[in-house]
């Protein structure tokens, strides 16, 4: 009996009950400390992934700065080539342009000479069908230097009347002609390719 009695109060109730608590309480931290432990790992991936999404903005703005570099020189060498380009054309266009007159003047020049020839004559002259020669002559040079140059009288007479070359002073009602046709030159008009320098004063038959 008083072992029976010893071995009660060596399994005692409350301490068993103690104990089990105790065990719930240590599996409790455990499943706690993981959780915090998983919390922590994922933690740290997130950290991961944010720190490399933020190596690859970095990375993608690096870039699109070289980019913008590249396109910033290259409209900077086009500007540079362009300006250079517009002044060559400008040089070359003043080169033109002095060139043209000169050749211009000389071909004034050397009618002007026989101009200057025919008026030291006219005292030496006699003959009025000679002078009218002489008149004939110089007009005829003059006319051939001035296509050389480029310059062309507009047709007139039997033409159908042009307002881009043709100036109506006059409109004649006939039977005689189509109408809008030119019958009368009143001032010649002249053109150097398709650039009008004086259209032609005309005069148009009308019904």
């Amino acid at each position: 009996m008083k072992k029976f009695f010893e071995n009660k109060i060596k399994s005692n109730p409350f301490e068993d009950e103690e104990k089990k608590g105790d065990e719930i309480q240590d599996m409790s931290n455990e499943v706690t400390e993981q959780e915090n432990i998983e919390e922590i790992q994922d933690s740290k991936e997130e950290i991961k992934e944010e720190t490399a999404e933020k190596n690859t903005s970095e990375d993608e703005t690096e870039k699109l700065k070289a980019d913008l570099e590249n396109i910033n020189n290259q409209y900077l060498r086009l500007a540079a080539d362009f300006d250079n380009f517009r002044k060559r054309q400008a040089q070359e266009r003043e080169a033109l342009l002095k060139y043209g007159a000169q050749e211009c003047m000389k071909k004034i020049i050397e009618l002007v000479d026989n101009f200057d020839r025919a008026i030291e004559s006219v005292d030496k002259i006699d003959n009025i069908d000679k002078m009218k020669e002489t008149f004939f002559i110089l007009n005829k040079q003059l006319n051939d230097s001035l296509t050389k140059l480029g310059l062309e009288q507009i047709k007139c007479v039997g033409e159908k009347f042009d307002p881009n070359l043709h100036e109506a002073v006059m409109q004649t009602q006939t039977e005689e002609y189509p109408e809008e046709t030119i019958i009368k030159e009143l001032q010649k008009g002249y053109k150097m390719g398709d650039k009008v320098l004086r259209p032609a004063m005309v005069d148009v038959a009308v019904k």
